[in-house]
């Protein structure tokens, strides 16, 4: 069962938003044993989404469309999905105008004529109620494909996704099951790793796919697994997991199961009953903004600072001015005081500090662009490590908060 997703608005080809609707609909409907075949972004124009959905329509057994679905004139997905069907029959769902009167009412805003034309659909529509906002969804069924019309607002597609129309695909149709598993390794490249398991990636058999996922400082192992018995996917997945362990051991850190890396050191903090808190200068805060995107993460951070210049290190965690003067801001000794700052002006078991030259400029020390210390301290231990990442600044800056989320959920393990 294979499926395309369609994004329509020339703000994501333009670079203006990002499509963040196609990853979550291809994330829902893999877990519902749906294949995503294709992802096609496309303008608000009438003849490029006739076309789309043509050729769409050729391929693949459902087709999720996002986007165009407003009262202004520039949102036309309804109108050419209507000319798409050959549907010249207009039906207006009562329902769906009360509702957005009642959205208007709580936010103190007047009903206008222009907001009748959301409840209006083709009539070979099948209305899908969007409780969340004014435009809702569509489901139409024809030639044995499923087409559905989403609005783009993230919240309003996900709601529909998640409560209407992934309920009435596993009604529809008769779904295999899609299954991963995916082995987190740290300290080596992808090509040294597919080096090591070639062996062992010529012999899986063909239900089963394995796929190198890399990203700053590890690569994801992701082992893939399409049938209809679940039971015995899970059991191979098991054992070839098993196989991958034998073979490189000493650099996985374990499965991910869907969960962030700042979600694992969460849950790791929250059951040893433990309190974190960060020092940052060149990252500008995102590790604490990793950090506290985790629910429910105020158990267990207790704040961030974010020492941009030596005057704030000295003045809110008391670098020693002498220790920045011997050895630059950009230094082991000063992510130390640093990291021993903030674990005891906030009183937690763990603080994690940065330094380094981001680039492109060294700010007035002799450090090499690129260069970059992580310091952690815990009750127990005190530790600093030295890095190169190179350029350019957002490398460096990514990689140094990957790398010290890294480091932090190895030493709490």
């Amino acid at each position: 069962m294979n499926a395309e997703i369609i994004t329509i608005g020339d703000e994501i080809l333009i670079g203006q938003i990002v499509d963040t609707n196609s990853q979550f609909i291809g994330q829902q409907l893999n877990k519902i044993g749906v294949s995503v075949y294709q992802i096609t972004s496309i303008q608000d124009n009438q003849e490029h989404i006739l076309n789309a959905l043509q050729e769409a329509q050729s391929r693949v057994d459902i087709v999720i469309i996002t986007g165009g679905l407003g009262p202004t004139k520039d949102d036309i997905t309804k109108k050419t999905i209507a000319q798409f069907f050959n549907d010249t029959e207009i039906i207006e769902y009562p329902e769906v105008i009360l509702h957005i009167k009642k959205l208007f009412t709580k936010i103190n805003h007047p009903f206008r004529e222009i907001q009748r034309y959301q409840a209006q659909l083709p009539s070979k529509a099948t209305l899908l109620m969007n409780n969340f906002g004014t435009a809702p969804g569509m489901w139409f069924y024809e030639n044995e494909t499923v087409f559905v019309s989403l609005p783009g607002v993230p919240y309003e597609m996900k709601g529909l996704i998640t409560n209407q129309v992934l309920p009435r695909i596993q009604k529809q149709f008769k779904l295999p099951f899609i299954l991963h598993k995916t082995i987190m390794t740290y300290g080596q490249g992808e090509s040294t790793i597919a080096e090591i398991i070639e062996e062992f990636e010529d012999n899986l058999p063909n239900h089963i796919k394995l796929a190198y996922l890399p990203s700053f400082g590890r690569v994801r192992l992701r082992l893939s697994a399409k049938g209809e018995h679940k039971a015995r996917l899970e059991k191979e997945l098991d054992e070839k997991v098993a196989e991958v362990y034998k073979l490189i051991p000493k650099i996985i850190t374990g499965l991910d199961d869907d969960a962030s890396l700042e979600k694992r050191i969460g849950v790791l903090l929250t059951k040893n009953n433990q309190t974190i808190s960060t020092a940052e200068s060149l990252t500008g805060g995102k590790i604490a903004a990793s950090l506290v995107s985790v629910a429910g993460s105020s158990a267990y951070f207790k704040g961030s600072f974010v020492t941009y210049s030596a005057e704030t290190k000295i003045n809110l965690l008391s670098v020693s001015s002498k220790t920045i003067e011997k050895h630059t801001v950009v230094s082991q000794e000063v992510a130390l005081e640093m990291a021993r700052g903030a674990k005891e002006k906030l009183k937690t078991n763990y603080a994690i500090a940065v330094t380094g030259n981001a680039g492109p400029t060294t700010d007035h020390n002799d450090k090499s662009v690129g260069l970059v210390y992580i310091a952690i301290v815990s009750d127990k231990k005190e530790l600093v490590e030295e890095f190169n990442f190179g350029q350019p600044r957002e490398k460096v800056i990514n990689r140094t908060v990957s790398k010290s989320l890294e480091i932090l959920q190895k030493e709490i393990l």
